[in-house]
């Protein structure tokens, strides 16, 4: 996050309020959370912030910034110390997901996927010889994981798998295909869960088995600084060493979904926070009829709607984080917090850009850049319509899916 004062717009009188953290929950960090933001902030700030405009307009995943990510142990960042990981709480990985995406969605989403779903689900369902082989190497960037759960048919019912496998002597043979994979050309491993005689299981399948190809996606309006691909399994051929053997079943890669969607409950508040800064600042500097943007009542209202959602969104993170280190998070907290504050970022991305007027279309400014990637963010990980209905489920005992 910005220091107090540079975040300030210069006409603005001395306050003591943050325009960006009005209930000061920076006050309910830890120190070892504060020290972790503003380790990730000043990254977002020298690193990510001067080349992302033109990454995102290249469509171009800035691949060199990994090893830096890596080097601050933003990988499997709550995962022990003995693979390799930070053993940080789920409140430091909410901010480290915060500030990143305050650079950018795709960069949070690359760390996501690593760590939420691709570590995650080798530490709590793979073995201990898969754990030593995988997780410090992916802990140091050295290999990339991505997750292969959506298929082309349709996202929001994973239990309607078409991808799957059959026991052939002591290997698995896979068949079928994944779509809307993050990292998926950028992989090593692959998470791939498949439909077998037993349920649903996990299985890790290694770049260059025979079979085993990555389309990457193009033409997106979205992500476009990220790496997003089809996944083809035709009669892959893999042992059983590579299946994760501790889960069956829906609960497995429901399980890494709960992980990935808690970290996304902290990225938009990341790039809701870009959009009100640049909506200020431009706000300062623009005159009209004699007087700055931001000295009209109507954007006083907007920069105000903007500050109070955003507030709303930290604390409901916060207590979510709170909840989660405590080992009392439950499924239907995250998915309310993944739907408010998904939907509180994007309306703040539009209105931003439309305080900026014609130059907010522009890559130039970031509110357009991130409004289409927000577009991404409320649909992966469980569109806005699953999540209310799983709020909705909650309430009434009834399943309407």
């Amino acid at each position: 996050m910005q220091p107090y004062n540079d975040a300030l717009p210069k006409s603005v009188p001395t306050m003591a309020l943050h325009p960006y953290d009005l209930y000061d929950i920076r006050s309910m960090l830890s120190e070892e959370e504060r020290a972790v933001q503003d380790t990730v902030a000043r990254f977002t700030d020298e690193r990510v912030l001067p080349i992302i405009g033109k990454a995102f307009d290249d469509a171009r995943f800035p691949h060199e910034l990994v090893p830096e990510i890596a080097e601050m142990g933003l990988l499997g960042s709550s995962l022990p110390e003995q693979y390799g990981c930070a053993g940080l709480n789920a409140v430091s990985y909410g901010l480290i997901c915060q500030e990143l995406e305050r650079g950018d969605s795709g960069i949070r989403s690359f760390v996501s996927v690593q760590s939420s779903l691709c570590m995650y689900p080798i530490y709590a369902y793979g073995s201990e010889e898969q754990r030593q082989r995988w997780l410090p190497d992916m802990a140091a960037g050295r290999k990339i994981g991505c997750f292969g759960l959506t298929e082309p048919h349709g996202g929001s019912d994973p239990a309607n798998m078409k991808t799957h496998a059959k026991r052939d002597g002591a290997d698995w043979v896979i068949n079928g295909s994944k779509m809307w994979i993050t990292n998926g050309n950028l992989a090593d491993v692959a998470i791939v869960w498949a439909m077998t005689d037993e349920g649903i299981q996990g299985f890790l399948l290694e770049k260059g088995m025979p079979g085993f190809t990555a389309q990457e996606i193009k033409h997106k309006m979205s992500l476009r600084a990220s790496v997003t691909s089809a996944l083809f399994f035709d009669n892959v051929r893999v042992p059983d060493a590579n299946r994760l053997p501790n889960v069956k079943g829906l609960k497995g890669p429901l399980g890494c979904l709960t992980q990935a969607r808690y970290g996304i409950t902290w990225g938009p508040i990341g790039a809701a926070i870009a959009c009100l800064d640049e909506a200020l600042r431009y706000g300062k500097d623009r005159i009209l009829f004699d007087r700055p943007l931001t000295a009209n009542q109507a954007v006083q209202l907007k920069l105000a709607d903007m500050a109070r959602r955003i507030t709303m969104a930290q604390l409901l993170s916060l207590q979510l984080g709170r909840l989660k280190d405590a080992g009392n998070m439950q499924p239907t907290q995250v998915s309310l917090a993944k739907w408010n504050n998904c939907r509180m970022a994007i309306d703040i991305a539009r209105e931003a850009r439309d305080i900026l007027g014609g130059a907010g279309i522009t890559t130039e400014h970031c509110p357009i850049r991130h409004a289409l990637n927000l577009e991404s963010v409320i649909t992966y990980e469980g569109t806005e319509t699953v999540h209310q209905l799983v709020v909705g489920r909650e309430l009434t005992g009834i399943n309407a899916f």
